[in-house]
């Protein structure tokens, strides 16, 4: 097949080669659709928080807000082993290798059905055991158990709409998963007021609502996606481990994996120093992850996107591009994560309040957003590098980088400053300490290291 034909044969597919165009609008091109697309799935959990909050009082909302570090916890290996499929789609759709793509993703989708099954098993059943691990408080764990129970019955949801976005993303589609999430996030706000504040059933209708939601959403991806005729068509019959792709999809996607597991169990620690503190910091803690997840989505948004620009061009070989495009990046995501930074310094009060209007979790939560608003610009420079360097092949880099200083320095020092000093400020001070320092290491490595590279052994790029 030509790589006319190719072309055309995409563009007809409704997904976006990135290896053509102009670099910086095909990358806010991509970007915004999944922008929009995570602020959508922000709203899955945000609509949980508000809602309990408002309905069923602060110890409910306590239960709730501690779900997102035990949450990503317990998806974070699967969801890191994804990445490395979303990159191996990405370069071999850039290189035309349609048979390689096709593979690839029934690889991916088999793996991921596999996942769900392990997930569920080890959500419920060891549930009570983290929870108490967390040194979560008493008045609030009989209703964690509640929620989280809840929300891992349903991880085959989940696990696969993230599977099949992630697909539709490595083939240059961010506009469908958007268009199936805005209706699901819909769907998940309706059902939390309807089984909360109308039937005023308890935390665990809240689960129920966004299982529902999230398996909404799966079934219209996947319906998609099962279209005859598209690059990316998925045949049930072919679902499996392909040993060539399962191996690439590791290589590149178990670093990510290892990486996002162990910054999980590190903010685990975390959240049971922050819960020593109280179920009021532990709201606001949760309250202000929750803003925090917002007012970041502009650079979430574009380090996925830099995934997915830097494999296309670098499977294509186009190097030129993918290095204006990451500079592109780069300063724009700097820029945004300072500018919403401020916006959050100042309006914390504001944001914090919408939540909880309890005095105390107002305190500690813009406590936090004071000590690490300033400092966004830091966690966006390392998140696109680490993302630029998945892109390339290197996952095996921001994993080194993530884990010795985002894992094992900021439990170090939280544990080291809390022996001496039990002050709740200097656990929030450990976020742009750490940031710091692995965006000066990243740095180091962008500017001296070839990692445009990345996918061709050394032998081949000596013989450039």
């Amino acid at each position: 097949m030509t790589k006319n034909k190719v072309l055309h044969n995409k563009l007809n597919d409704g997904v976006m080669d990135l290896t053509v165009g102009n670099p910086i609008k095909m990358i806010l091109r991509f970007a915004l659709p999944i922008f929009l697309s995570q602020v959508f799935q922000q709203l899955y959990n945000t609509a949980d928080t508000f809602i309990v909050g408002r309905f069923l009082g602060t110890e409910a909302l306590a239960a709730v807000s501690s779900s997102g570090t035990l949450i990503f916890l317990l998806n974070s290996f699967f969801i890191g082993s994804s990445m490395g499929a979303g990159v191996v789609i990405s370069r071999y759709f850039g290189a035309n290798d349609d048979t390689r793509v096709s593979n690839a993703i029934h690889t991916n989708i088999a793996f991921g059905l596999v996942s769900s099954v392990m997930l569920t098993v080890i959500g419920v059943t060891l549930t009570p055991i983290f929870l108490e691990w967390m040194n979560t408080d008493p008045d609030v764990l009989p209703q964690a158990v509640e929620y989280f129970r809840h929300y891992f019955m349903g991880a085959i949801a989940f696990v696969m709409y993230n599977i099949c976005t992630g697909i539709m993303n490595a083939v240059g589609d961010s506009k469908r998963p958007l268009y199936y999430l805005i209706f699901s996030s819909l769907l998940n706000i309706f059902l939390d007021v309807l089984f909360i504040g109308v039937f005023n059933w308890g935390v665990w209708a809240a689960a129920t609502a966004t299982v529902i939601s999230q398996a909404t959403s799966f079934i219209l991806c996947l319906v998609h996606l099962m279209q005859k005729g598209h690059i990316y068509t998925v045949d049930i019959k072919k679902i499996r481990f392909h040993k060539d792709m399962l191996l690439e999809i590791l290589k590149y996607g178990m670093p990510a994996g290892v990486q996002n597991s162990v910054i999980a169990l590190a903010n685990v620690i975390v959240q049971s120093q922050i819960n020593s503190f109280g179920k009021l910091a532990m709201a606001a803690y949760g309250t202000h992850a929750k803003i925090e997840g917002f007012a970041f989505l502009p650079i979430t948004s574009f380090s996925m996107t830099m995934t997915t620009f830097i494999s296309q061009n670098l499977g294509a070989k186009k190097y030129d591009r993918a290095k204006k495009g990451a500079k592109f990046a780069i300063f724009t995501a700097v820029g945004l994560a300072e500018t919403i930074g401020v916006i959050c310094y100042i309006f914390a009060p504001n944001f914090i309040g919408l939540f909880d209007k309890n005095p105390k979790v107002i305190e500690y939560g813009v406590t936090q957003a004071h000590t690490v608003a300033l400092f966004y610009f830091l966690l966006a420079f390392s998140h696109i590098i680490a993302a630029l360097c998945r892109g390339a092949g290197k996952a095996i880099v921001p994993m080194i980088i993530m884990l010795s200083v985002w894992c094992v320095l900021r439990v170090s020092y939280i544990a080291t400053v809390m022996h001496f000093i039990n002050k709740i400020e200097f656990i929030y001070i450990a976020y742009p300490l750490t940031w710091a320092i692995s965006s000066i290491i990243y740095f180091i490595y962008y500017r001296r290291s070839d990692w445009l590279h990345g996918f061709e052994n050394k032998k081949n790029v000596a013989e450039k």
